[in-house]
């Protein structure tokens, strides 16, 4: 089937159910920023890959709202879908529930696929459209029409040792506990898988990039319930979990023990816990709306985990010094594609003896490409890599233990002067946040105003965040910290690992992102309170053979000829002689 046979074929399904409008997110029934194939549902109706947005039918109109990031992508992957871009004005705001609200008359019928939509969202679609009676429905017009739809994946789980995470899952989910009780909690339902692999210090491949395993879990003060097809576990695995006194029950099964809970009070995130929940749970059921306390706690790296994460980060560091050394080396004398120089990083991480996988797909962009923050190259839009502008690089990977994100952006030969200078002043940006000092309770959207001050002040922004929370052999993006100017409550606290990764991009032309992960640290107690700081754990030189030195203050030239002399230091015992000699010139002080 085309795209437009597919999106006939739910307008034919929905007229006859007697929906005027259809709502296909980008989810699976975890909440999920990356889904199983399975559930690429807006790539399966619409041809879209991006990881984010959600598609709207009416009977006369089909439209997919996504954010900046998207926009040149979705424009030429939706051409002749019947779908049109709608461009959101602020990111990861649902704006198309005011459209339908205007759209569509009093006593219509909206649907969606309840286990894909998230509490939160489901809630406010049906209370901002019942002003005008206007109903919701949970429907699956999708399945039906997909035919050969990739199957769950049934990938094989492990436990990790337990030494080498840092706390053991009896010490977890004590905390979890007191927690709970603090909230008056008697009953938790977990559904996000991160928090779910953290937990049970639990590892599988059910969504790719992200080493997670597809599972629920319900907790009780008595009881922990783990939602999980049993085949995925080895005997031994299986054996621990219940000497740990975890029950494990069938992976499908816990709708059912919700139908049966009653007259208890259960606390769920509603950013992570899917609709369908919400609507099965009982009316004497007591609902408390918290984000899932395991978010926080995982959030704080222990020892363990931030001993583990510096050990990946020389590996990547490793990585990428080899990678970078046969880039500028073979540049010009054979040909380099984006989508052969993504391959040869990924080789590169894989000589690793810890390489565990990639962390995300890797943005490799070449001149204008480097302009879109999200671009990911495919045989279509591959560009050839020449022996001039900029070549920017956002890659990651994960180690036996740690995760890795990190984005350069390099000069592959002549540069222009606008070149230059927005480099320079997307670097002076990243030592600004690197650099940062800040009162104990400083949320993200504070040192969020501190990177991009300097941009401000030329009349200068980029569209996205400015940093991520990053998992300990986990997902890429966590939570739940940012920095960005989203007003979030959320203190970026001690043993938090956080990116910072500014960027500038001029369309049609070129981009520029550096990103370093950092690790909040105590700096000083005063007289005025206690102050933290960033340490900066990722370990890759950042050139400098393009830096206007004067637009640098004194102060930040030396924190970038400090950090590159630690680059060296630290990965130079890990690299050969020849490879040394390369990165002790590429880090000398400027």
């Amino acid at each position: 089937m085309t795209y437009q046979e597919k999106l006939s074929a739910i307008r034919a399904k929905m007229i006859a159910a007697g929906i005027d409008a259809y709502i296909i997110p980008s989810s699976d029934p975890h909440m999920s920023e990356y889904v199983p194939d399975r559930y690429k549902c807006i790539h399966f109706t619409s041809g879209f890959t991006g990881s984010a947005g959600t598609l709207v039918i009416t009977q006369d109109f089909a439209g997919l709202w996504a954010d900046f990031r998207y926009f040149e992508q979705a424009n030429q992957q939706l051409s002749g879908s019947g779908y049109e871009l709608v461009k959101l004005k602020v990111q990861y705001t649902p704006e198309y529930i005011d459209w339908l609200d205007g759209q569509l008359p009093a006593g219509s019928v909206v649907a969606f696929d309840f286990q894909l939509m998230s509490m939160v969202l489901g809630e406010e679609i049906k209370g901002a459209l019942s002003v005008k009676d206007i109903a919701i429905q949970d429907q699956d017009f999708v399945t039906d029409i997909w035919e050969n739809r990739p199957a769950l994946p049934g990938d094989l789980a492990v436990l990790l040792p337990e030494e080498d995470c840092g706390q053991d899952f009896k010490s977890k989910l004590a905390d979890l506990r007191k927690a709970l009780q603090l909230a008056k909690a008697d009953v938790h339902v977990i559904s996000s898988l991160d928090d779910l692999a953290w937990l049970f210090n639990i590892r599988g491949n059910d969504v790719r990039y992200n080493p997670v395993v597809l599972c629920y879990a319900l907790i009780t003060d008595e009881e922990v319930r783990l939602y999980l097809n049993e085949e995925k576990l080895s005997s031994d695995d299986l054996n621990l979990l219940a000497q740990r006194g975890v029950v494990v029950k069938n992976y499908q099964s816990i709708a059912a023990d919700l139908d049966e809970l009653t007259d208890c009070t259960i606390l769920l995130d509603g950013k992570r816990t899917c609709y369908q929940f919400f609507t099965r749970l009982s009316p004497s059921i007591r609902i408390i709306k918290e984000t899932n306390p395991v978010v926080f706690l995982k959030s704080i790296k222990n020892e363990i985990e931030i001993q583990h994460t510096r050990a990946a980060m020389v590996s990547d560091g490793v990585a990428l010094t080899r990678f970078f050394k046969w880039l500028e080396e073979n540049i010009g004398k054979i040909e380099i594609t984006e989508l052969s120089a993504s391959q040869k990083v990924k080789e590169f991480r894989e000589l690793g003896k810890t390489f565990a996988g990639i962390s995300f797909a890797s943005i490799a962009g070449y001149g204008p490409h480097a302009a879109l923050p999200h671009y990911c190259p495919d045989e279509e839009s591959n560009l050839e890599l020449l022996p001039k502008g900029l070549f920017l690089l956002d890659s990651g990977g994960h180690y036996f233990y740690g995760t890795t994100d990190i984005t350069r952006t390099v000069p592959l030969g002549e540069t222009t002067e606008e070149e230059k200078l927005d480099y320079t002043l997307v670097l002076s940006a990243m030592i600004f946040g690197s650099a940062a000092k800040f009162p104990k309770g400083t949320k993200g959207y504070q040192i969020d105003g501190i990177v991009r001050q300097q941009l401000w002040q030329r009349g200068i922004n980029y569209g996205h965040g400015t940093g991520h929370g990053v998992g300990y052999y986990l997902n890429v993006h966590e939570g739940p910290q940012n920095i960005g100017p989203s007003n979030a409550a959320v203190a970026i606290d001690p043993g938090m690992i956080t990116s910072i990764e500014p960027g500038i991009y001029r369309p049609g032309k070129h981009g520029v992102r550096i990103e370093n992960l950092v690790l909040t640290v105590p700096a000083a107690t005063t007289y005025f309170g206690e102050f933290l700081q960033f340490e900066t754990v990722t370990l890759a030189y950042i050139d400098t053979s393009i830096v206007i030195a004067e637009w640098l203050l004194p102060e930040q030239i030396s924190w970038l000829n400090a950090y590159n002399q630690v680059v060296y230091e630290q990965l130079k015992p890990e690299l050969s002689e020849e490879e040394a000699v390369w990165l002790k010139e590429k880090c000398r002080a400027i």
